[in-house]
């Protein structure tokens, strides 16, 4: 019997899915591909955490339940973390809560704090949990283009904001922001922050701020947390994850700190669902927060390096593009003569004729279509190995257009909607 489960079809496949079945697909055929399609770290998780990992996990006692809200240590740490790089003060029982990942913590978030019909608000592009949490919970989503500049968001973004409230019914709920951003690298600053907070708390709005990427910066100072800014705590929450910053993403960690409310919310929702992160991995985290640190500016000059190695080919091959300022990502705009090509096709054309794989930016929102997100995840001999595919590729666009078109009926490459 066939059933159409009513949340299933508010969802279309997950992009990294489906770029992960192309991949598949030309492996498959023995081809080598090279890899930029996921956010992925391949470095090594630095060794003073892996082994209070091991020390820990040989203590039986670590192998039972844990806490869903984080065991103490690592929400003190997490206080210690922001008090030490943002100089924002918080209370570890009341304004942090760890997370089985920050999208753990947003999805649940969502489905704490979202009625069907809810009115929510996200920049568009945008990584996907930000809005199809909010989609899964049943809430009805509102985009705010962010445009794809890497520089902070000017006026236009707060004309949109005010817009998308005055247009509204009901009222939102709760506004998305996510700087340094994913996939567009773009940035925010503290007046930014200032701003929207002050709006929000104008109207009544929960903000609710993703900062994964805010130790991977190149270019400028550090970005800023929105809990920098006074009375933020009333509106706001900021999500965290330990992925990025320690070369951690399999172990599944991250923390929402700030608005009291909202962590509390979170804390009962989870409270239902999960029984918290295995221990010794969070007794682990707590090591990552309160341990060396030179860990962190090696990761961020690794990120740099592979940043220019490949945005300088790109730019070489003749592709017009912005160098990122900050996260491990590239979003480059589609050449112009294959722009009509939408994302999903350029990303098919370069997977099929160059063996490269990308995020299609039609992923991100129909804003990011005339864009690809190249993730920092190949070492440079590989990226240069790209690169000279990609040369040869952009130097007969008119040879490659017909290829393509003699391929477009070919059924090797699933579509993201079906």
């Amino acid at each position: 019997m066939e059933t159409e489960f009513h949340r299933i079809k508010r969802l279309p496949p997950y992009v990294f899915a489906e770029v992960n079945k192309m991949k598949a697909a030309a492996r498959a055929r023995g081809e080598d591909i090279i890899d930029f399609g996921m956010g992925n770290p391949d470095s090594a998780t630095p060794q003073h955490i892996v082994e209070k990992l091991v020390e820990t996990v040989r203590d039986p006692k670590t192998h039972r339940y844990s806490n869903s809200r984080g065991i103490p240590g690592l929400r003190k740490a997490i206080c210690g973390y922001y008090k030490r790089r943002f100089d924002v003060d918080l209370d570890p029982e009341r304004e942090a809560i760890v997370t089985i990942g920050s999208k753990e913590g947003l999805a649940n978030l969502a489905q704490a704090i979202t009625s069907p019909g809810d009115i929510i608000l996200v920049p568009n592009p945008s990584y996907p949990i930000h809005a199809f949490g909010f989609i899964i919970a049943g809430a009805a989503i509102r985009s705010i283009p962010v445009g794809n500049q890497q520089t902070c968001p000017g006026p236009e973004f707060m004309d949109a904001l005010e817009r998308a409230v005055r247009h509204s019914v009901p009222k939102p709920t709760a506004l998305v922001l996510n700087y340094p951003a994913n996939p567009t690298a773009q940035v925010a600053d503290l007046d930014f922050y200032g701003e929207v907070v002050d709006f929000c708390r104008y109207h009544g709005i929960y903000i609710l701020s993703d900062i994964a990427y805010a130790e991977i910066y190149f270019d400028g100072g550090p970005p800023p947390s929105i809990l920098q800014v006074p009375n933020a705590k009333d509106v706001a929450v900021e999500f965290y994850s330990l992925s990025k910053t320690y070369s951690m993403p399999g172990w599944r960690v991250g923390f929402a700190c700030g608005n009291e409310k909202l962590v509390g919310a979170l804390a009962r929702m989870k409270s239902y669902v999960d029984y918290g992160a295995f221990t010794p991995i969070q007794v682990a985290a707590t090591a990552a927060l309160n341990g060396p640190q030179e860990c962190i500016g090696e990761v961020r000059a690794l990120y740099r390096d592979r940043r220019d190695v490949l945005v300088e080919g790109l730019q070489s091959a003749g592709w017009s593009l912005e160098t990122p300022p900050a996260t491990m990502f590239v979003w480059a705009p589609i050449p112009e003569p294959f722009k009509d090509l939408g994302s999903l096709g350029f990303a098919k054309a370069l997977l099929r004729e160059c063996g490269v794989a990308v995020a299609p930016g039609v992923g991100f929102g129909e804003y990011g279509d005339d864009y690809l997100r190249f993730g920092l995840i190949e070492n440079k001999h590989r990226t240069r190995q790209a690169l000279r595919a990609i040369k040869g590729f952009m130097s007969d666009p008119e040879a490659i257009r017909r290829n393509l078109l003699q391929n477009e009926t070919s059924n090797s490459f699933p579509a993201l909607e079906e």
